[in-house]
């Protein structure tokens, strides 16, 4: 059961590093089906204020429903959201026995949460699998079961009962690639980290039996034709990291199932070189001294004096 009062998880942004048919630029594909049906309680959901602002809720109470449910509020005119691709959302939630408010994220140009879209959902069961083929620009009104909302226990904090359905309100502002989808590269270097990577785009690294690099090093494993990172921007991706020495992964985003929202100085000044002027599609390869990663304190699992490895595929600019 996940943890409350977080009704929405967005998973682990770790290590603070400082701190059908054709796909569209967000992976939909024309003509897919929701992952969640509309149901007569979803559907007796209506709001009113544009998207992306605080939206006036009204629902009648109780509100209950036995399994997920999902209605359109406003069809967005963006792309369809695709299995896999990372979505920015705003949200507010309400108990569905009263109406009562429970949570919601900041709204506005910059607010909001960032999830992937997935069927296989289960961090957030019933949201992560809603937004799957929703239109960029929709509202979208969620009911969850009891299970999926809270596990079926109560949350006395918030006053929910251990039967309370909990309704979402849902505006789906952006969404991006799902990976990496540029060309291949040829690296020519042999005495860099190997990456292969799998069908969903989950990279494996293989760290050379060498002493690591003294400098920096970035490579375009797969080069992209999308927007360049630049400074100021905010951008997301996924990315595993792992220690030359041994190959140990320190922080994956892949492996919490959450692409992270970063700026180039909210990273450490090795990544942020290496990923200045790298274009939307690519994916990058970045060997980092210490020097220009966590040096002589080390951070986490990430031990003192330790080279760091990174694969990072770019998915989007916000």
């Amino acid at each position: 059961m996940r943890k409350i009062p977080a009704l929405v998880a967005a998973g682990g942004l770790l290590l603070s590093l400082t701190a059908c048919a054709t796909q569209s630029a967000a992976g939909g594909a024309a003509g897919c089906e929701p992952a969640i049906p509309s149901g007569d309680a979803s559907a007796a959901i209506s709001a009113t204020g544009e998207v992306g602002s605080t939206p006036e809720v009204e629902l009648p109470t109780p509100l209950y429903a036995s399994e997920n449910e999902r209605s359109v509020l406003t069809e967005g005119d963006g792309d369809l959201v695709g299995e896999g691709a990372p979505v920015i959302f705003q949200f507010s939630i309400f108990n569905g026995r009263d109406g009562s408010p429970l949570q919601e994220s900041e709204y506005g140009e910059n607010g909001g949460t960032i999830l992937t879209a997935t069927e296989d959902a289960t961090t957030n069961p019933g949201i992560e699998d809603a937004l799957v083929c929703t239109a960029v620009g929709s509202r979208i009104a969620v009911v969850l079961s009891p299970e999926d909302s809270h596990g079926g226990q109560g949350i006395a904090q918030l006053g929910v009962e251990a039967d309370d359905s909990l309704v979402y309100v849902i505006d789906v502002r952006e969404a991006f690639l799902p990976k990496a989808d540029g060309v291949n590269q040829l690296v020519a270097r042999n005495d860099l980290p190997a990456v292969v990577t799998a069908p969903d785009g989950t990279p494996g690294i293989t760290v050379p039996d060498a002493e690591a690099p003294t400098e920096l090093i970035a490579e375009t494993v797969k080069a992209g034709d999308g927007d360049a990172i630049e400074a100021g921007d905010q951008f997301v991706v996924h990315y595993t990291g792992v220690l030359w020495d041994g190959g140990t992964v320190f922080d994956s985003s892949w492996e919490t199932g959450s692409p992270a929202l970063f700026t180039l100085d909210g990273i450490v000044p090795g990544l942020a070189e290496a990923l200045e002027g790298q274009k939307v599609g690519s994916q990058v390869l970045a060997v980092i001294p210490p020097e220009l990663a966590y040096g002589d304190a080390g951070s986490g699992s990430v031990p003192a004096g330790a080279t760091l490895v990174f694969v990072v595929d770019i998915l989007g600019i916000r």
